[in-house]
């Protein structure tokens, strides 16, 4: 696809690394050069400097035969204009803008066709607390995704100690948890192996599972020696996220202090939040603070500022003060992998969160929802069958006779309120959702075409 991203910053060049790595032709814009020069110095695209919401520069970089138009810049104003721009003078197919405001996005007669023409919003903030919202929920877990609305959930664990599955065959999972799950991969030592129905786990393995969301504590108490539900959570960082989040969980019954440093943000979140949320002025890196507030009775604690290196040793000196469960925000793909494992629990990515809400657009065929997993070297996706055995690979037949390249596997299909997974073999049905973990990102476009209907269908 021919693919125009508007804005170079944090999330435009992620989108732009992304995007580019599965042979997209990509052009990026921002009024900065700087930024620019460091993604041409990386990547194999093209750059232009200016505004994307003059037309100009919109038809410098190709807007006029443009597949899909990306609006990333830190402006909702900028977004919004610049894809108006797109729709109305290059009628480019696709428009996605990145808005970050509930004053836009509560206003869909302003967004659609007779507004400022998007196709579809994506909000990081958002993708970001709905992501936090479910490790919380399941706190034992490395990373937790929904599919099919939330029926089914995709839950990648590491084995702890005492837990149920150490030592047992894959083949004997099923009669261990009692939960209607699939184990869909193993890593050891941070490299995939084999998930044989006589391959044996071991300590500190980290298994992707996909299980139906009703049986995901059971599946998770076989994970991992049973531990209490996580009720108390201290999150430190009032900006959006942090707000956000702080919001959802006290709606949600959690009993919830939030850390902020910055005097006149507290107060602004003093007369917004829920009162059940304490918020505290503060440096979440502070020792005595942290004390005072009893760091050590907090389930989880979360570090979620903008700063990767406050929330590391934030996240780090909860940790070391006694808080169960510790998460970090860290944008640096070499500080999360560095860190995450060691004394963080969970470090979060918020690129990889959000990347998956623009992945589902830009992925050929009918995908409903797109995952990255494991910092990018997995995915995940939800794609609708459709049509018949003449004109698809995949309905009328069997599971075990799609013929998936290797290193994919189908990990369940939903129909209706029905969650089949393989074991049964079940046959696919026209509008079956079907669920596809790939471990090679490579193979996508050879996944992407089992899911497309030969011309006969149309």
């Amino acid at each position: 696809m021919k693919i125009i991203i508007l804005g170079a910053g944090r999330v435009g060049s992620s989108v732009a690394e992304n995007l580019v790595s599965e042979q997209n032709d990509i052009t990026v814009i921002d009024i900065d050069a700087a930024p620019l020069n460091q993604l041409q110095e990386r990547l194999d695209l093209r750059v232009v400097v200016g505004s994307g919401t003059h037309p100009s520069v919109l038809a410098s970089a190709g807007a006029a035969d443009a597949d899909m138009f990306i609006a990333c810049a830190t402006s909702d104003e900028v977004n919004l204009v610049a894809c108006r721009i797109a729709r109305q003078v290059f009628n480019v197919p696709q428009r996605i803008a990145r808005i970050r405001s509930n004053e836009f996005v509560d206003q869909p007669d302003l967004i659609g066709p007779d507004g400022f023409g998007i196709d579809h919003l994506i909000s990081p903030e958002r993708a970001v607390t709905t992501y936090l919202l479910r490790l919380i929920e399941f706190p034992e877990a490395l990373q937790v995704v929904d599919f099919a609305g939330g029926k089914a959930i995709l839950v990648l664990g590491k084995l702890g100690p005492g837990s149920p599955m150490r030592n047992l065959r894959v083949d004997e999972l099923a009669a261990t948890n009692g939960a209607n799950a699939r184990l869909l991969a193993i890593y050891r030592d941070d490299r995939p192996i084999e998930a044989e129905p006589k391959t044996r786990l071991q300590d500190n393995d980290e298994v992707l599972f996909l299980v139906e969301r009703q049986q995901a504590h059971r599946a998770m108490r076989a994970l991992q020696r049973s531990e209490r539900a996580a009720r108390r959570i201290m999150v430190a960082g009032g900006g959006n996220i942090g707000a956000r989040l702080a919001r959802e969980l006290a709606d949600q019954g959690y009993a919830v202090k939030l850390i902020e440093h910055q005097a006149s943000r507290c107060e602004q979140l003093a007369t917004t939040l829920p009162s059940k949320v304490l918020v505290l002025h503060g440096d979440a890196t502070d020792e005595i603070l942290l004390e005072d507030e009893n760091v050590d009775s907090a389930d989880v604690f979360l570090a979620i500022t903008n700063d990767d290196e406050n929330n590391i040793m934030a996240a780090l000196l909860a940790k070391r003060m006694g808080a169960r469960r510790v998460m970090s925000l860290i944008s640096r793909r070499s500080y999360g992998e560095l860190m995450e494992g060691s004394r963080i629990d969970v470090a979060v990515a918020p690129d990889q969160t959000t990347i998956g809400e623009l992945l589902r657009y830009v992925r050929r065929g009918d995908v409903v929802a797109v995952h990255r997993l494991r910092r990018g070297a997995v995915e995940a996706l939800e794609a609708v069958a459709h049509g018949d055995a003449d004109t698809s690979r995949m309905v009328g037949r069997r599971i075990s006779e799609v013929p998936l390249p290797e290193g994919a596997s189908i990990g369940a299909l939903v129909r209706g309120n029905d969650i089949l997974m393989p074991d049964t073999d079940p046959m696919i049905e026209s509008e079956d959702h079907v669920i596809v973990l790939v471990t090679r990102r490579r193979l996508i476009p050879q996944v992407e075409r089992l899911f497309q209907v030969s011309a006969a269908y149309f």
